[in-house]
Formats: structure tokens, sequence, C-alpha cells
């Protein structure tokens, strides 16, 4: 299965240096030279990093036992194996996806919100509730709370998006709340994964514990709260100047 590992490779240096370079754009003065280079780059890195996983995904769905090996040795189930690795990690890496190209999309279609409606966004949010489906079956068949309860971010995340794209006017930073949230989602989905995955390999008695996988949840809900909250808050402070101007 040398396939599989060419995608593993790369998939693990592209996805270890987007991580990385997603904290420049997150700490530096947004909309600067900076965040808009190296934001950019990010983005091209966790496509990448989505379309190995996705090849992965498949090629696990395909052969489950010759893929994983190590976890054959520990006892799963060719089922768990396809569930983990192979529905799990699909659904992962076309939310992952979804949300870059969201997060990119939002700031370029910011004059003409028009073309927030192209079929290619609103079909990769189509594929993200399919997917979030998929995982959720595969989670109740497999008894497994975390591929149950994890689709649901999915879900969330697609309705508010095409919720998102519908609306014919959105406010004037309704573009850069949705940038912010999208784009750190993809940070939270991609540090989950990685946690995740990476725990199967050195832990797999943690790999599937919620608590792991809440770390990355709760320290990026944070930051979009946070960004969020300052994007709102410089906005009002600059209408009261405005007003306060004779």
């Amino acid at each position: 299965m040398w396939p599989f590992y060419a995608f593993l490779a790369v998939h693990v240096t592209c996805g270890a240096i987007g991580l990385l370079l997603f904290w420049i754009p997150v700490i530096r003065r947004k909309g600067g030279r900076t965040h808009r280079t190296w934001g950019l780059w990010y983005a091209r890195l966790m496509f990448v990093t989505a379309c190995m996983a996705l090849c992965m995904a498949i090629t696990t769905l395909l052969d489950p036992l010759a893929t994983h090996p190590r976890q054959v040795a520990l006892g799963w189930s060719a089922e768990r194996i396809r569930g983990v690795f192979g529905v799990l990690m699909a659904y992962l890496a076309v939310l992952t996806a979804h949300l870059v190209w969201h997060g990119l999309a939002s700031v370029r279609n910011r004059a003409q919100h028009e073309r927030n409606r192209h079929w290619g966004n609103i079909a990769l949010n189509i594929a993200v509730l399919v997917s979030a489906a998929a995982c959720a079956v595969v989670g109740v068949r497999l008894g497994d709370t975390l591929l149950m309860v994890f689709p649901l971010v999915g879900l969330v995340s697609a309705l508010r998006n095409l919720w998102f794209i519908s609306r014919r006017t959105p406010s004037k930073i309704r573009w850069q709340l949705e940038h912010v949230k999208a784009i750190v989602g993809s940070g939270i989905s991609v540090y989950t994964a990685f946690l995740a995955f990476g725990l199967v390999r050195l832990s797999p008695d943690r790999a599937l514990d919620p608590r792991w996988w809440a770390v990355p949840f709760v320290v990026g809900l944070s930051l979009i709260i946070y960004h969020q909250v300052r994007i709102v808050m410089a906005v009002r402070r600059s209408r009261s100047l405005a007003a306060a101007r004779p």
C-alpha cells in the first residue's frame, strides 16, 4: 500500500507546516501584508492536507487491514478501521476544505456577495452535510459516541454558511466575522485530526477520548469569540467617533 504511505507523508508534512503558519495570521495585525501572505500559504497547505486526507480515507475504505496493520495487531476490526480512518477522516477532510474555501471566499467576495453563491461553494457545504450524516450513521453502527457527536460541528457549520450565502444583503462586517469563523474553524478541524489520529498511533487507548478532542475545540472557539468581539467593538467605536464629530 505504498500510495497510502505517500499520501500520509505529504499529509503530515503539509499539515504540520500549515498548523505552525496558522498562528502568524491569527496573531499579526489583521489585513496587513503579513496577515494576507501567510494566511494564503496556510490556506494552500490546508487544501493539500485535506486532499491527502481524503486520499488516505479512500485507500482505507478499499483495504483497511493492509493500510493499518498496527490497529489490526491491537485487535481492531476492519469495520472499526473503516469507520475511524475512513469515514471520519473523509468527513474531517471535507470539513477542513469547506472551511478554508468559505474563509477565503468571504473576503474575496466582500464587495460582490452574490459571488458566494458559486456552485462550488454550495457543493462543498452539501458535501459536508452528506459526510457528517455518513459519519453519524457509522458512529451509531459502531456504538461510538465521538463519531455520533462530532458531525454536529459540520452540520452547524454548513447550515450557517448556507444561511450566510443565501442572505441578500449581509451587514458590512459580516464577511469579517465569517472569515474569522471559517479560518479558525479550519485550524480547529486540523488540530483535532492531528491530535486524534496521532494518538491512535502513539496511544490507541486514549485516541478516541473526547477530552483530548475537546482541547482544540475550546482553544479555537475562544479565538473565534475573541476576534469576532474585537471586530464588533472596533466598528462600534468607529461609529461613536463619527457620531461625535461636529
